[in-house]
């Protein structure tokens, strides 16, 4: 019997706002766009800081959306399922800001002023969140091992690269992210077990 704690709340909360943010866009226009897309300018010089987490819920376009979405809900559901509702919404969350600081970094250092919308930065950091879970919390997970999710990541950094109009530091800066909170918390979990087993 399932638990309420083994149900994918949040993946499918986050799933459903990110569609209806979307659906609201196609009435609105531009307007959501210019208030919060990852925009240099806006950010550093009018200190709309805000919109390093609203960009996360923007999407250019239906495809967009849609392959996000996908990844999020499947991939998100089974970390959701490992680490917990209020853990798994934290590292998503720190994953795309993660990302989108990153994005920031890389867009003034090379003097870009393109503006960035989207999940994938935080959807790249629960692939690093899988990655250090398999690493370092001592847990079996069915069908995952490190080889298969190293694999994943390259060929999803790959199709990045490849692509056109794709934020590669915000893939990247997301990855790092999650990969970096997913292995503290497994290191204080496991410090945590063997304080009780002493």
């Amino acid at each position: 019997m399932k638990t309420c704690k083994d149900q994918p709340i949040v993946s499918t909360v986050l799933v459903t706002i990110n569609a209806l943010v979307y659906i609201l866009c196609s009435f609105t226009g531009e307007l959501l766009y210019r208030r919060g897309s990852l925009d240099v300018f806006f950010i550093l010089v009018n200190k709309e800081y805000g919109r390093i987490l609203w960009a996360m819920f923007l999407h250019s376009g239906l495809s967009h959306l849609f392959n996000n979405m996908l990844i999020l809900f499947f991939l998100g559901s089974m970390i959701e399922k490992e680490v917990g509702h209020v853990r798994y919404a934290l590292l998503y969350l720190v994953s795309g800001i993660g990302g989108n600081l990153l994005s920031l970094l890389v867009k003034v250092v090379n003097n870009d002023i393109a503006v960035s919308v989207g999940a994938s930065g935080a959807i790249f950091g629960l692939d690093g969140v899988l990655l250090a879970m398999v690493l370092f919390s001592g847990r079996k997970m069915e069908n995952v091992t490190p080889a298969r999710v190293l694999l994943m990541i390259l060929y999803s950094l790959y199709s990045g690269f490849t692509g056109q109009n794709i934020d590669n530091a915000a893939h990247v800066g997301g990855l790092l992210t999650g990969f970096l909170a997913a292995a503290v918390m497994c290191f204080l979990q496991n410090s945590r077990q063997r304080k009780e087993f002493s």
